[in-house]
């Protein structure tokens, strides 16, 4: 089955195409191609040009710089994106704070962060999962106490992504302690070179630091930095989740990722002519990646196209917890094709191995962690049990 686009929607495919390939300097492309760790710097640099053409957060209201488009655009814009190893743009601003500001902020509090969060001028961080409170969110216990005009906050928050680079972390705390757990919770906007936030770094599987923790030790927030209503922020967390459950199945990614996995076994020689491509058992098992692949582009779409009134379609569950799985599926076979050489993930680059095998291992070291951020995939059968099936 085959998607089939219009002659507008075609045209608007090549636009993006040419955009992509052309205007994001390709060494930033060439290292997300790579799989290499990108810094602080070429992040920024590549969402700003994209913001600069309109292309940063087309889901917001097109007020605040999104565009009007239909959710096949939408789908077209990211899956191009990805297809030309263009850094998509940073989930804390683009998918989550941005959306969530633009749906339940005040006016002032719009025209204060929205711009600025297209552009990267900020750059979010976000304060939702604690050392208790990973999956069963509504457990955090990361206070914030009323004190005049300000509040006063105390805890701790984990696995805060990238938070080595945070301007200001968008934080779940705990407003009310004597309600329903899923009653008391409370959104702030926290700047972080408050006094009293601390980020120390957590050394991953893989060896890189891609998360944090950040520690809250008195630290006051002006009362202004909260996000609509005191105890409301359930409402507003669950909005969140539902698009950063969009977002962790990228569609785009994994299929180039499966199309570079395919070059490479073509690579491989098995002797007389023959490549480990063309083993029935590699092939067979890259067919049915390919066919997973399309069945989950389509359900992308269908999530996209349904949600509406800020309530995200219950099957962004579905595309959460499949996506997941085929992302890890594809860092598995690379391995498997590596062979021996993927033990060499210490290799440099002078290295005769080729450099996609040596980084075989810590790849898929690191997707170990897709199938838990984003609320867990158990959690996720969970909700589709109970949202989808009605058991």
């Amino acid at each position: 089955m085959q998607l089939a686009l219009s002659a507008e929607d075609a045209e608007f495919r090549d636009q993006m195409r040419e955009f992509f390939t052309t205007k994001i300097p390709q060494e930033i492309r060439d290292a997300v191609r790579d799989r290499r760790e990108l810094g602080k710097d070429a992040f920024v640099q590549s969402m700003q040009i994209l913001n600069e053409a309109g292309l940063a957060v087309p889901n917001w209201p097109v007020e605040w710089g999104g565009q009007d488009w239909t959710p096949l655009r939408r789908h077209i814009w990211h899956e191009e994106m990805q297809r030309a190893y263009v850094p998509t743009p940073l989930a804390f601003n683009a998918s989550m704070i941005g959306p969530v500001i633009a749906q339940f902020a005040s006016q002032e509090m719009k025209e204060r962060f929205l711009p600025k969060t297209a552009n990267l001028d900020i750059w979010w961080s976000q304060g939702f999962s604690e050392p208790d409170a990973g999956s069963d969110l509504a457990s955090l216990r990361t206070s914030a106490v009323r004190d005049g005009d300000e509040y006063v906050v105390n805890g701790q928050k984990t696995w805060t992504t990238l938070g080595q680079y945070g301007d200001w972390i968008f934080t779940l705390v705990r407003t009310n302690p004597d309600v329903k757990k899923q009653a008391g919770i409370s959104l702030l906007l926290i700047d972080m070179t408050s006094e009293g936030v601390d980020v120390r770094p957590i050394e991953l599987i893989d060896g890189g630091h891609e998360v944090n923790e950040v520690w809250f030790d008195n630290v006051r927030v002006p009362v202004e930095n909260l996000v609509g209503e005191e105890n409301r922020a359930w409402d507003y967390a669950k909005f969140l989740l539902g698009n950063e459950r969009v977002g962790v199945a990228p569609v785009g990614a994994t299929k180039s990722s499966l199309a570079q996995a395919k070059e490479w076994a073509a690579t491989i020689s098995t002797g007389e002519g023959s490549t480990l491509l063309d083993d029935p058992l590699v092939s067979t098992r890259i067919a049915e990646l390919e066919n997973e692949l399309l069945a989950l582009e389509l359900t992308a779409l269908r999530v996209v196209a349904n949600s509406a009134d800020g309530k995200p379609h219950p099957a962004s569950s579905v595309l959460k917890l499949k996506g997941t799985e085929l992302q890890q599926a594809v860092t598995e076979l690379i391995v498997d094709l590596a062979g021996p050489a993927s033990a060499a993930s210490g290799a440099r680059d002078e290295s005769d191995l080729p450099w996609w095998a040596t980084h075989s291992v810590p790849v898929y070291l690191n997707f170990r962690k897709a199938s838990i951020y984003g609320g867990s995939n158990e959690v996720q059968r969970q909700i589709i049990a109970r949202t989808i099936l009605g058991l």
